[in-house]
């Protein structure tokens, strides 16, 4: 009896401390990882946690355990946020895509390195979008070797297109964040962030008789090398662990300044906003919630299947987006699994 009564408190207070862990990551979204950045990491953790809980409750309906409704009470949250990650319609499109919508592409193009050369990638990358054949294109990561020519290279890569740009001059390249779109320019502009090659460029397109605006955003990275990690794990190399913790405390200490200095920009924008981009951060984060205002997610919108756009981790990692006006019409969202980049493309079409 003693045994037994035992075994059931361990079960409660394991329940108890998976439903703890799970209600921690949606509290982390409402929580600037600035002043505490282990909050961002319960945020990654959403769903292994609610994959655990459920796991929990199975096995609790299965003993006919009353300590169901531990695991139950804890997952009920998580029913509004799975969408985020996940999406299965089983339904054929309905409703027709309209004429004047707009196609947007975003793609962290990862500096065109996974071909045989920079110029064999960004050819094969050119040539895909061209196959889409988007009205707008943010390319995060763009890189070239020389940063004189960037326009010149672009007007011969993608014609009918204009050119919005910023990049960093390296010793042997550039790189940085390149939009190119069909539409007349109305205006243009850079976010900076302090300390950083990271950055966000924005672009004012007019389309028929609306003004609106791109934000093309690349947030702050982990800058770790998950093979590394492997390598650490197996050779019991301890500094890698400790270089990967400071590089990680690192970015999320950085990131929620870069989205606040572009969310302060966006608030002060006098139309309409798209944010497109890699924003190095999961749908349960202080980033997804904070720029989230007044958008609509795409994927949540028309997404089908899992929104994961990391391929080295996937279906896991989903950090690339499209956010647009809350009063738009999304009619379609693609993440093609293209293998010419450790991110895959984000497609959705639209209509103001």
């Amino acid at each position: 009896m003693a045994k037994n009564r035992f075994f059931g408190l361990t079960n409660r207070l394991m329940m108890l401390v998976a439903a703890l862990l799970l209600a921690v990551t949606y509290v982390s979204m409402l929580i600037n990882p600035a002043k505490f950045w282990l909050m961002s990491i319960a945020g990654l953790l959403f769903v292994p946690f609610a994959a655990l809980n459920l796991f929990l409750l199975i096995w609790a309906f299965a003993r006919r355990s009353k300590a169901f409704v531990i695991p139950l009470l804890a997952l009920l949250p998580a029913v509004f946020f799975l969408g985020r990650y996940v999406h299965f319609t089983g339904e054929e499109q309905v409703e027709a895509v309209p004429e004047n919508s707009l196609k947007i592409m975003s793609w962290n193009v990862g500096r065109f390195a996974a071909g045989a050369s920079l110029e064999a990638c960004a050819d094969s990358v050119f040539a895909y979008i061209k196959t889409e054949n988007p009205d707008i294109i943010c390319l995060q990561e763009f890189r070239i070797r020389d940063g004189r020519k960037i326009r010149q290279y672009l007007r011969q890569k993608m014609k009918g297109y204009s050119s919005e740009y910023y990049v960093f001059t390296g010793k042997y390249s550039s790189f940085g964040n390149v939009t190119l779109s069909r539409f007349p320019v109305r205006n243009r502009g850079v976010v900076k962030f302090d300390s950083s090659t990271n950055l966000a460029i924005f672009t004012d397109y007019q389309h028929e008789d609306k003004v609106f605006r791109v934000y093309n955003c690349h947030f702050e990275s982990y800058n770790i090398s998950f093979s590394g990690i492997v390598r650490a794990i197996i050779d019991k190399n301890n500094d890698v662990f400790a270089e990967t913790g400071v590089k990680m405390k690192r970015s999320i200490t950085r990131r929620p300044k870069q989205v606040d200095q572009v969310f302060t920009d966006i608030e002060n924008c006098p139309v309409q906003t798209f944010v497109c981009g890699d924003f190095n951060d999961n749908p349960m984060s202080y980033t997804y919630h904070r720029l989230m205002r007044d958008h609509n997610d795409t994927f949540v919108e028309a997404g089908d299947g899992f929104g994961a756009t990391y391929a080295r981790l996937w279906p896991l990692l989903r950090i690339d987006y499209v956010l647009a006006p809350d009063s738009c019409t999304v009619y379609t969202h693609r993440s093609p699994h293209v293998k010419l980049s450790d991110h895959y493309p984000v497609i959705t079409e639209i209509s103001l």
